[in-house]
């Protein structure tokens, strides 16, 4: 638990940092469209690694354990956006304005994460074979589903759109490297596995170098100068609101369903994360050249830290078989 902690205590740092700089020095110019061009390869480069590592033994595996991955996948992908639709009908816009609110839409578009799913099902003690297959096949599936459900949630959103040549960037830059990385994971399985921390460092260069990108586009914009305080603490009340409620329907459901303990375990992790290392990469394809997306990745932003903050207590109580 300490070292999940340290690992993660370290990256919430530099990402602060990272953002601080953007906003001191933000990226302009030449160094702008260069950093976008190194950005456009290195989100190839992370998931044509995402897919070569996905082992096609875990998937025939995971196959027994369909009634859970269909669990996590409808709430990822169904009661999700049903609760972000619901927010967008009942929250007044002046409230976190319409950037932000489009933020929070596309958060509730995103997939699962990935290792932090499996790290805390295994500090809890569950069922981590399952965690491994569902939080895969959850980022499969996102990225070829998120943005859908990005495009039908953000529908009549004011000037923020998605297009048909956003989503056809996001088939072109993030699925078929993933498929191609997948189809290559014969000749590079051994390489990989000898090479563990190199999707690590991958996600997070690729997270922060995108981070800064958005935050960038969005001071010289004047975005942030035009964002009050009172505005923030409703995203963050309104963030830590979904995540409570996700965590509350997991649980619950998937005791009323009779999963078992372990099951039950993956189900409220796998199901109630959203993926950042997927979330920024797919943000920075679906609204790329817009100033505002700085804005719209902020609650993705938040909510990565609350769910990590959140899921450590969680897990420890689980560990402790105080849950």
């Amino acid at each position: 638990m300490s070292r999940l902690s340290i690992v993660y205590d370290r990256f919430l740092l530099i990402m602060l940092a990272t953002i601080a700089l953007a906003m001191a020095l933000p990226a302009s110019g030449a160094v702008a469209e260069t950093l976008h061009a190194v950005s456009t390869l290195a989100i190839a480069l992370l998931f044509f690694l995402h897919g070569a590592r996905l082992p096609r033994e875990a998937i025939i595996a995971g196959l027994a354990h369909w009634r859970l991955h269909l669990l996590v996948l409808a709430v990822t992908f169904v009661f999700f956006p049903l609760l972000g639709a619901g927010l967008k009908l009942v929250l007044p816009s002046r409230w976190i304005g319409p950037e932000l609110m489009l933020g929070v839409l596309f958060l509730c578009a995103l997939p699962s994460t990935v290792q932090s799913s499996i790290a805390f099902t295994a500090i809890a003690h569950g069922n981590v074979a399952a965690a491994v297959c569902s939080a895969s096949l959850s980022n499969l599936v996102g990225v070829f589903l998120t943005p859908v459900l990005a495009t039908a949630l953000m529908s009549g959103g004011g000037e923020v759109t998605v297009s048909v040549d956003s989503i056809l960037r996001i088939i072109l830059q993030l699925a078929l490297p993933f498929v191609a990385g997948h189809l290559a994971r014969t000749w590079l399985a051994r390489w990989l596995e000898r090479r563990r921390n190199l999707l690590a460092w991958t996600d997070r260069g690729t997270v922060l170098l995108v981070v800064y990108l958005a935050i960038s586009a969005s001071v010289i914009e004047g975005l942030w100068r035009m964002l009050p305080w009172a505005s923030l603490a409703v995203l963050f009340a309104i963030v830590s609101a979904i995540l409570a409620t996700a965590l509350l329907f997991t649980h619950r459901l998937s005791l009323r369903l009779g999963f078992k303990r372990e099951d039950r375990i993956a189900i409220v992790f796998c199901g109630s994360k959203k993926s950042l290392a997927s979330g920024i990469p797919i943000a920075n394809v679906l609204f790329a050249g817009n100033p505002a997306l700085g804005m719209i990745v902020l609650p993705v932003l938040i909510y990565h830290q609350i769910q990590l903050i959140a899921c450590a207590v969680i897990a420890r109580r689980y560990a402790q078989g105080r849950c």
